[in-house]
């Protein structure tokens, strides 16, 4: 009975921080929904060709507004840097898109408090700095020139002949103040939020369920053995240090580390060691595995040594500096309750969870419309972990069956590769997918699809039609009944090309 009460109260603590951020999580992937249909990528791409002062506080501010999970943070900035951006500045934008994002400041929050909230965003900025001060000091350029050339030469994966050849149509097709008012517009925003979530659940539920057997199953001694205390700045040093370390070999990353973030807060870790902790989820063991096949095992060495000094660093800076302001909370003691604790019943918190859900009703409803609405042409699902992503500026993509699927990382393309059969299905192939053919176009002529943007070639396009006498090539079905729903707006903009 004991251990079967212990997973009870392991379950029913999970459960309670998940109730408690429910209406946080919504509200935030909902808002990165919106910001990721209305931002072009291109903008991002162009605007960080440096690492100038003035280019890494527009990396952190396009980060910022970026999907937060932890993969296609890392896969973006590669693309990013492959691409043309500088090396530093696509690693500050990594750095923000997950440790700057507004999800995250909401959970922190609500589950340990303001003050942890305030440190993402003030010792995230520390962090950036830090990174962009040390990262060209030990990444010198031809290592940089070394690591595009291995991304972008013969037999690299996921930035081919398509990559980056347009935006989608709907981003194309006007400017954000005219997409914000369309309907498409938010059904594709809807479609990144869906995507989004669908996309994290394993970490959210990891994360939620780690953490309630955290705090229910491991005594507070043991936490107070890992965490030195009583001597000062060492005690803080040590906590900095060790905090990323348990990040590594926890596996847990994105929004998933705040749930852990609190046991270990209540276990006895310093601020500082825990907002460490919270940064370097870009570290964890798979994506250190990721980066090496991204950049080589001696970079991802540097890389490692660089983050993890910044991730400490900042974290320590940050305890000092709320000290001196003071601000920084409390240490918890072992009568503090723990996050996702006494949160059912009639109150504040449910009322907002019960908009949350209502509020998630009507978005996922403009998901499973979006194509009716006149949304989803450019984009594509990646099969395996769900994202809504760009095909133009699609990380990866693979062919199976006559089918090619995109992804939002390589990670993904690798597991797809490894059993394609498992994630295709009618489903799949009836979706927004491209062929392979159509990816790499002919040494004949081209053409450019007039809603999506990718070069293709005619002669083995898998749609055409005709409009006001002339023939218009498409990179699928799909593209052509967007076309079809409306040619003169499509024909009128590919005119300008």
């Amino acid at each position: 009975m004991g251990v079967l009460d212990t997973i009870g109260r392991s379950l029913a603590d999970g459960a309670g921080m998940f109730w408690q951020t429910l209406w946080a999580l919504v509200l935030g992937f909902g808002l990165s929904g919106a910001v990721q249909a209305f931002v072009s990528r291109a903008e991002m791409q162009q605007a960080l060709g440096d690492h100038r002062p003035v280019t890494i506080v527009k990396a952190g501010f396009f980060g910022a507004i970026s999907s937060s999970c932890s993969y296609a943070a890392s896969a973006l900035a590669k693309t990013l840097f492959a691409r043309g951006a500088d090396f530093t500045a696509a690693q500050a934008f990594m750095f923000a898109s997950t440790n700057l994002v507004l999800e995250l400041g909401i959970v922190l929050w609500l589950l340990i408090g303001w003050q942890f909230a305030a440190a993402e965003f003030i010792g995230g900025a520390v962090m950036i700095a830090l990174l962009a001060l040390v990262l060209p000091r030990v990444v010198p350029p031809a290592q940089q020139v070394a690591a595009r050339d291995a991304l972008t030469g013969p037999g690299a994966g996921g930035d081919g002949p398509h990559a980056g050849r347009g935006e989608p149509a709907a981003q194309a097709s006007g400017s954000w103040r005219t997409r914000i008012r369309s309907v498409s517009g938010w059904a594709d925003a809807a479609g990144y939020t869906i995507s989004d979530l669908t996309m994290l659940r394993k970490e959210l539920i990891i994360g939620f369920v780690v953490a309630g057997f955290a705090d229910a199953a491991v005594p507070v001694s043991f936490w107070r053995s890992l965490f030195l205390t009583g001597h000062g700045f060492w005690s803080v040093l040590e906590n900095v240090i060790l905090g990323p370390f348990l990040a590594i070999i926890s596996f847990v990353c994105s929004i998933g580390n705040v749930p852990l973030a609190a046991a270990l807060w209540s276990g006895g870790i310093a601020f500082g060691g825990t907002v460490a902790f919270v940064f370097a989820d870009l570290i964890t063991l798979p994506l250190l595995l990721i980066y090496r096949r991204y950049y080589g095992t001696r970079l991802t060495i540097k890389l490692l040594a660089v983050f993890w000094a910044t991730m400490s660093a900042a974290g320590l800076a940050t305890e000092y500096l709320f000290r001196w302001a003071g601000i920084a909370p409390a240490a918890r003691t072992a009568q503090s309750a723990m996050p996702g604790q006494d949160v059912w019943g009639w109150n504040y918190t449910t009322i907002l969870d019960l908009i949350a859900l209502a509020a998630f009703a009507a978005l996922y409803r403009l998901y499973r419309n979006r194509e009716r609405l006149g949304g989803g042409a450019g984009y594509a699902k990646d099969p395996v972990c769900g994202m809504q992503i760009q095909v133009a500026h699609a990380p990866a993509t693979a062919g199976f069956g006559g089918t090619a699927y995109h992804f939002c990382s390589d990670h993904c393309q690798q597991r797809f590769s490894a059993s394609p059969g498992r994630y295709t299905g009618p489903e799949q192939a009836g979706s927004t997918q491209h062929a392979p053919a159509t990816i790499v176009g002919s040494p004949g002529a081209e053409a450019v699809d007039p809603v999506c943007g990718m070069t293709i070639d005619p002669a083995i396009a898998t749609a055409h039609a005709s409009h006001d006498g002339q023939e218009y090539y498409f990179c699928s079905p799909a593209c052509r009944d967007h076309f079809s729903a409306g040619p003169a707006s499509f024909a009128s903009e590919h005119s300008h090309h």
